[in-house]
């Protein structure tokens, strides 16, 4: 099974376009999985690799549970506190990774992780998360599934990452290639093998700072990937985006989901 190498610094430079510009979770979401859940108040709830604390401060502040936060980048933490207290929500955050699950964390309800799962040893985090959650507790992962953008500009950010950023790139395609085990295997396979999608769809309109931003919100084409190559890149994405709409107006369809993984 293909695992990408834990690099903790992966996301550095990315705090402060994650939050702004990467599609969001709708309050609707997070209190429909809340329910199906069965979350109550006060259970605890691991944010796990965190970034800013999208999720985290979402279950504090909708479901008033005990969160906390883990995720091995300061910026990110730093951000996520930041977030926190501008949402008067009360969350943890702790510096670590899957490799730093134990006794600590527990008795969680909840494991709930936003587009991480993908960087870590997926088994072996699914196995330390059985010993510390409750018999009744569930493991969701969360994320977006990109339906359509008009004019195609996600192409264009893609066709520009191959270019500026071959070497994180080529991580980004190695999850699409055949050695690489889908989520919901890796769940089928672990004692979190009862799953359950819950979803929405939203239609979001983009302008160029957006898509600029959300490149740079990416591990992929990060500024840190990106180094001294950062400002060509944006030169050549704004030039080629606007190619594709003069008008410098976007769209994109996304369905943003939870698949809860529950105990056999």
């Amino acid at each position: 099974m293909t695992t990408i190498p834990f690099e903790a610094r992966r996301f550095q430079s990315t705090a402060a376009y994650y939050t702004r510009y990467r599609v969001s979770y709708p309050d609707e979401l997070i209190e429909r999985v809340a329910e199906r859940t069965g979350l109550a108040a006060g259970e605890r709830v691991l944010d796990l690799g965190c970034g800013p604390g999208q999720l985290g401060i979402a279950f504090a502040r909708l479901a008033g549970a005990d969160v906390t936060g883990l995720d091995p980048e300061p910026e990110m933490l730093e951000a996520a506190a930041s977030d926190a207290a501008s949402a008067g929500a009360k969350v943890s955050f702790v510096k670590g990774s899957s490799y730093d699950l134990g006794p600590r964390f527990a008795p969680l309800k909840l494991t709930v992780m936003g587009r991480s799962f993908h960087w870590m040893d997926r088994p072996a985090t699914l196995k330390a998360l059985d010993k510390i959650t409750l018999p009744g507790g569930c493991v969701v992962l969360f994320g977006d599934r990109h339906i359509s953008s008009t004019p195609d500009w996600q192409q264009a950010v893609n066709t520009l990452a191959e270019t500026y950023a071959p070497e994180r790139n080529a991580d980004r395609e190695r999850r699409k290639g055949p050695d690489w085990v889908e989520h919901e295997s890796v769940l089928l396979h672990s004692h979190f093998n009862v799953l359950e999608r819950v979803s929405v769809i939203r239609e979001r309109k983009l302008g160029l700072d957006e898509i600029v931003g959300r490149a740079f919100s990416t591990s992929v084409t990060s500024p840190q990937a990106l180094g001294e190559r950062t400002a060509a890149f944006e030169v050549e994405l704004r030039a080629t985006l606007l190619k594709l709409s003069p008008e410098g107006t976007f769209s994109e369809v996304v369905e943003i989901g939870g698949l809860i993984a529950r105990r056999g």
